[in-house]
């Protein structure tokens, strides 16, 4: 079943790191982290583990449901401004496996109890306000797009 969930989260990635905005020159240099503080989310009134149908709502937009496993769904949201995921897991342990593999690309995302947001950074810092969580810069470790100079 683990090994479905990582299947699973693996053949996503690629839509999540498309959505994601690549981490800064002075961040990646140095591999800190950027500071993050999980917050409450007044503005959402509702208690976490949210489904992806209240998280897209609360960010404006209607989610089309991409993926209804057992071990997450994943909707798709597409506004003026930008497109974005929302994924929610049923256990926290799936949401640490997904980002476990999803850091091997890096980028940020809004994370909170069993629910992730992939989108912009500019975007995540919009929703953070509303949705609660914490931004995290997941380091990347994939082949990078731009060759070395040697």
């Amino acid at each position: 079943m683990r090994g479905a969930a990582l299947a699973g989260s693996l053949a996503m990635l690629s839509l999540a790191t498309a959505c994601s905005g690549a981490e800064s020159d002075a961040t990646a240099k140095k591999g800190t982290p950027m500071p993050t503080a999980v917050t409450a989310a007044p503005a959402a009134g509702v208690v976490a583990p949210a489904k992806v149908e209240v998280i897209a709502g609360l960010t404006g937009c209607t989610a089309k449901i991409r993926i209804d496993a057992d071990e997450l769904r994943q909707g798709v949201c597409h506004t003026e401004e930008s497109d974005y995921l929302i994924t929610t897991f049923p256990e926290e342990q799936y949401k640490e496996t997904w980002l476990e593999s999803a850091s091997i690309y890096g980028g940020q995302y809004l994370v909170g109890s069993r629910w992730v947001v992939s989108a912009q950074p500019k975007m995540l810092t919009r929703f953070r306000p509303v949705l609660g969580g914490a931004i995290r810069q997941l380091g990347g470790t994939g082949p990078s797009a731009a060759p070395s100079a040697s």
